[in-house]
């Protein structure tokens, strides 16, 4: 495996490029100059609680040793099925910032922060982003979508929250939350994060904003290198099965037909009669690949890899990120991962 750092750029040639992400499943990275850091102030870091661990990381790139994070739901968990515990409510009622999606994404947070009593300032990271809905053609549900909890607190000023405290399923033209999954709005939550980082704290904003824009110049690489190779992936074989309706913003981005079993919900399990229309549909919409999410059992994954003769993709990174120095274990490293996985499965 590769290790990949927090901040890093693509290097080589394309063909030296394309054959080391064949090898090794992952982009090759080349470690890029970070922003020099200042002398330790003598001022206490900015306590900044992220919502997620994409987010978290996306801080910590920004903050930097300014800020002293804590991320609720950390790598490998799923916000989808999250229930914060007392000491969720510890960290929050003692922080002075909160980073969040929004985009009815963390439906336990309302009230998390009124347990917690949080009156700080919340950074509402999707801020600016042009949303796409659930239930487009470029992401197909196969299988009925399915219900989970969304409990948004009445008046939250972000979130885009629905009605609080009852059960409720997703269905076409509801938001889609994973906005993350598009560089360029990686960008947008960047920018976001560095204005609210440099709100609460006005006198580090400097090291805030250079350190974003070191960030971004990142992301823009990786994005244009992305839609370079993935382009070269035959119109007739771009076509995949995932766990969750988690990639809508990567398909109109990258160019890629995400069709999703168990609908927006990464808990749902297909029924039996379910499972065959899966089959029966996924054989008719010629799929190319079957990708796992390391959010979600694969237990039905296989069954539909069998049964439909696809190749097996392996794992891709949606909703959280992988543990701290593994290759997804960072939110570019996830999109390189994601990427490499892909090409090498789908490409001839």
């Amino acid at each position: 495996m590769l290790a990949i750092s927090s901040i890093r750029v693509f290097c080589g040639s394309r063909r030296g490029f394309l054959a080391g992400l064949l090898s090794a499943g992952a982009f090759a990275f080349c470690v890029s100059s970070t922003v020099a850091q200042p002398k330790q102030s003598a001022a206490e870091p900015l306590r900044v609680v992220a919502s997620f661990s994409i987010l978290g990381d996306m801080v910590s790139e920004i903050g930097g040793q300014h800020v002293a994070l804590t991320t609720i739901v950390g790598p490998g968990g799923d916000a989808h099925t999250f229930e914060p515990s007392p000491k969720d409510v510890l960290a929050l009622a003692k922080a002075q910032v909160l980073v969040l999606n929004g985009l009815d994404f963390e439906g336990w947070l309302p009230r998390l922060i009124k347990a917690s009593g949080f009156k700080g300032l919340q950074v509402l990271a999707s801020d600016g982003v042009k949303v796409r809905l659930l239930g487009r053609d470029d992401q197909l549900v196969l299988g009925a979508s399915s219900a989970h909890s969304h409990d948004q607190g009445k008046g939250h000023d972000h979130a885009h929250a629905h009605d609080s405290g009852h059960e409720h399923g997703h269905s076409p033209g509801e938001v889609d939350p994973h906005a993350w999954q598009d560089l360029s709005n990686g960008i947008i939550y960047a920018n976001n994060i560095a204005e609210g980082l440099s709100r609460a704290d006005p006198a580090n904003s400097a090291s805030y904003r250079s350190r974003a824009d070191l960030y971004i110049k990142s992301m823009q690489k990786l994005d244009a290198e992305l839609k370079a190779v993935l382009k070269e992936i035959p119109k007739s074989g771009r076509t995949v099965i995932t766990t969750h309706d988690a990639f809508g913003y990567f398909a109109q981005a990258y160019g890629i037909r995400f069709i999703s079993v168990a609908g927006f919900s990464s808990a749902a399990e297909p029924s039996a009669k379910d499972l065959a229309q899966i089959v029966d549909n996924a054989k008719k919409q010629h799929v190319s690949g079957v990708f796992f999410e390391n959010i979600s059992s694969n237990k039905i994954m296989e069954q539909i890899a069998r049964e439909t003769g696809a190749k097996r993709g392996g794992t891709l990174y949606s909703d959280a990120l992988a543990s701290p120095g593994e290759p997804a274990g960072t939110y570019l490293g996830m999109f390189s991962w994601n990427a490499g996985r892909l090409l090498r499965t789908l490409k001839p």
